[in-house]
């Protein structure tokens, strides 16, 4: 199969009547999610051309996930787009993507018009109510190919442009063929999803119900600012499956959720997008014992992940956690300064990927897509293409890939370079705290370093110089009721970087 939809339409032929989607207020079975998903590519189809980009403004819910497939059934590709986004930000990822059409709400149409760009808004009550247009869609199916880009995510570029990832339909098909069968994703699996739809971590919580049959349970973000309320639905709902952020998860655990109530049905905890505090991953596996927890690895521009560690053991608070080796088709591999691949033990380099499922590179922007991907020829004298994700990695002494940081969270500072999270590593791995973010302050030149948990900061300043050099023990250590996360449930940097009292 080909083309995502032909996953859809087998899995609504298998499991017509079963639950596909729950958002709270709308529950679709299969073939209603389906059939609203055709009624809406017959809508959009007619108001854009295929192959072009549909971009959707608005919050996630089960009407939006049909749209999405919608926008895949007139043949194109959809860009999910936060309403909250600043007015500049929106306008600069809509003068990238030169949409013919938007699809929203009435407030969607007031957002553009901040603009001051003039693009047609499809109302998506609207588009609701169209019937399917069997020959149009089929006219449109039979000039599908597998490389036609399903999504594309837009990351922040370091120019100050965000950048759209292009991923197509190929890519999610192998990854996500694999990532099912690794991880025995299955019909009966309930999937509760954190992620909003404009975060890549979604991709998998959306297209392994499709490929599977299970249940998507969509999570309001409003749930996040109330951890019972959270656990109690994780609950109610009887998720068996969370592909979740780690600062998401820590949220529950940091803030005492699991000491209110456990979540039993959970048997898969998967994470991803910051490295797991150990001391929040013991409280969570002493929750649940019985689950099976999954560290994940991977930009964007792979496809979700192109790495994962099954943790087999209870974890100890000085271990350092593995991302682990490479999913099938990919090849992952370290990179030094100078192109050379490194292999000895304990050496950093740059973490590069590739093979399949990688991105088509960043839309309509070939300059940002030249400086990541990279072509090189294999030993077997095949052109290959190879995404430098920025991150800096190292093998142990087990042979398992570890993450290093951030190359740009790379700071110099009194003549020594220094990765943040490590400090940050070290700093979770003590008992009286459970997260904390560290920053470096220019202006100042020190570092700073904000944290939760009961010990006040001259105790954990002794302990810290235990662990690190004097040059890295931050400046300033500031005790915080909570570590705010950003839309995509990782670390808010920047609401640090920005503290007046820094």
């Amino acid at each position: 199969m080909k083309n995502i939809l032909d996953y859809l339409e087998r899995t609504q032929k298998r499991y017509p009547c079963k639950t596909a989607v729950d958002d709270g207020n709308i529950r679709m079975t299969w073939v209603e999610l389906t059939r609203l998903a055709q009624g809406m590519g017959t809508a959009f189809a007619r108001r854009t051309d295929p192959g072009r980009p549909v971009v959707i403004l608005m919050e996630k819910s089960a009407a939006v996930l049909a749209a999405m497939l919608g926008v895949v059934y007139a043949g194109c590709f959809y860009v999910m787009l936060d309403p909250g986004q600043p007015v500049q930000r929106r306008k600069k990822i809509l003068e990238t993507l030169k949409p013919q059409l938007i699809v929203g709400d009435e407030e969607a149409g007031r957002k553009v018009c901040e603009t001051g760009l003039e693009i047609p808004v499809c109302l998506l009550e609207e588009a609701v109510k169209t019937k399917p247009d069997p020959i149009l869609l089929g006219r449109i199916r039979k000039e599908a190919k597998e490389t036609d880009l399903l999504y594309s995510l837009f990351t922040s570029g370091s120019t100050g442009t965000p950048k759209g990832v292009a991923v197509s339909h190929q890519a999610v098909i192998q990854f996500l063929g694999h990532f099912t069968e690794i991880f025995d994703l299955r019909a009966d699996d309930r999937i509760g999803n954190q992620a909003p739809f404009d975060f890549d971590v979604s991709v998998k919580d959306i297209y392994s119900c499709v490929m599977t049959g299970a249940t998507l349970v969509l999570i309001p973000k409003e749930y996040f600012s109330i951890p019972p309320r959270l656990v109690d639905l994780l609950c109610e709902k009887r998720i068996t499956v969370m592909i979740w952020a780690v600062s998401a998860l820590c949220l529950i655990s940091a803030l005492k959720g699991l000491e209110y109530r456990i979540p039993k049905d959970v048997r898969i905890v998967m994470f991803s997008g910051e490295v797991m505090p150990a001391g929040q991953l013991i409280c969570w596996q002493e929750a649940l014992p019985e689950a099976e927890f999954i560290n994940l690895y991977g930009p964007t521009e792979v496809t979700c992940n192109c790495t994962f560690y099954r943790i087999r053991e209870k974890w100890e608070a000085f271990n350092r956690l593995p991302i682990g080796s490479a999913f099938p088709g990919r090849q992952v591999f370290l990179l030094d300064e100078k192109g050379e691949r490194i292999t000895e033990e304990g050496k950093a380099g740059e973490i590069c990927v590739s093979g399949e499922s990688l991105a088509e590179g960043y839309y309509n922007n070939p300059e940002e897509t030249k400086k990541r991907f990279h072509f090189y020829t294999a030993q077997s004298g095949e052109e290959k293409c190879c995404y430098h994700t920025g991150d800096l990695g190292f093998y142990g002494e087990n042979g398992l890939l570890y993450f290093a940081g951030r190359k740009d969270f790379q700071i110099k500072y009194m003549g020594h370079r220094i990765e943040l999270e490590e400090i940050e590593g070290c700093l979770e791995q003590m008992e009286g705290v459970s997260r904390c973010c560290c920053i470096f302050d220019r202006e100042k030149q020190r570092i700073a370093a904000f944290y939760t948990g009961k010990e006040v900061p001259p105790v954990v300043r002794k302990e810290l110089k235990d662990k690190v050099p004097s040059y890295m023990v931050p400046g300033k250590i500031t005790r915080v009721p909570v570590i705010p996360l950003n839309k995509n449930g990782k670390t808010d940097r920047a609401y640090f970087q920005n503290r007046q009292e820094v």
